[in-house]
């Protein structure tokens, strides 16, 4: 188990006492950590509960606060709130980075694998309060952390932001969107990958992700944030 003065940090993040500490420190366990040992060691099964309660929270909280948005936008309005960048972000803005316990394989390796990690170890967070104090506490934490971030600008972001562009660029008679894959860190187990997306030649957007998938998505999102047709999600500008 981590020791006692990372798990007090981490329920004053949490704003919550765990009875079974020992949920908390597998909260915040990288799977690197505890290679060998049973799956329940670090934050994977963790991740996968929390997620489901993390999605149903951030849905009934956005029903009842914006009664007049239509199924499309509060979908929209929920894949943001709960996206990768999303979670990274405020994880990093709460501090969970300097509480995630890494193996040897991670060290060393600085950023890369952090932000799939700090959006994994939010998820597995909410998961953890859940098992320990039910739902009242996972609430509350979920309220507390995204509710800052509870911008109505978020249900304007494309459900399928590849097809978007697609739309966009041919409705301003531009060739389709290619995108290409420019960078792989971090270990196999949790790789970054960074995409870009060039339009007519000339790179348009920029982005990353867990997955090829994730960072084109990304990389559309970016290109549709310089084009005018969304807002920013992202406080990292695309570079170049």
């Amino acid at each position: 188990m981590l020791l006692r003065k990372t798990i007090r940090a981490a329920e004053d993040i949490c704003g919550h006492r765990f009875r079974d500490p020992e949920l908390l420190s597998a909260a915040l366990t990288h799977p690197s950590a505890v290679e060998g040992q049973p799956v329940g060691a670090s934050y994977e099964r963790l991740e996968f509960l929390g997620d489901s309660i993390l999605g149903a929270i951030v849905a009934h909280d956005l029903f009842l606060m914006f009664p007049q948005m239509d199924e499309g936008e509060l979908t929209r309005f929920k894949i943001s709130l709960v996206s990768g960048d999303m979670l990274s972000r405020v994880s990093a803005e709460l501090g969970i980075g300097e509480l995630i316990s890494f193996g040897t394989s991670e060290l060393g390796t600085g950023s890369r694998g952090m932000h799939s990690a700090l959006e994994n170890v939010y998820e597995s967070l909410v998961g953890a309060l859940y098992l320990d104090g039910g739902l009242e506490p996972a609430h509350e934490f979920v309220t507390r952390t995204l509710k800052p971030h509870m911008s109505a600008d978020l249900a304007s972001v494309p459900v399928v932001p590849k097809s978007r562009l697609q739309e966009v660029v041919q409705a301003q008679g531009k060739e389709q969107p290619i995108y290409k894959l420019v960078g792989e860190d971090g270990p196999a187990h949790e790789p970054t990958f960074t995409a870009v997306v060039m339009i007519d030649g000339v790179r348009a957007g920029r982005g990353q992700g867990s997955s090829k998938k994730a960072a084109e998505t990304a990389a559309a999102l970016d290109a549709l944030a310089r084009l005018g047709d969304i807002k920013s999600t992202s406080n990292e500008p695309a570079k170049g």
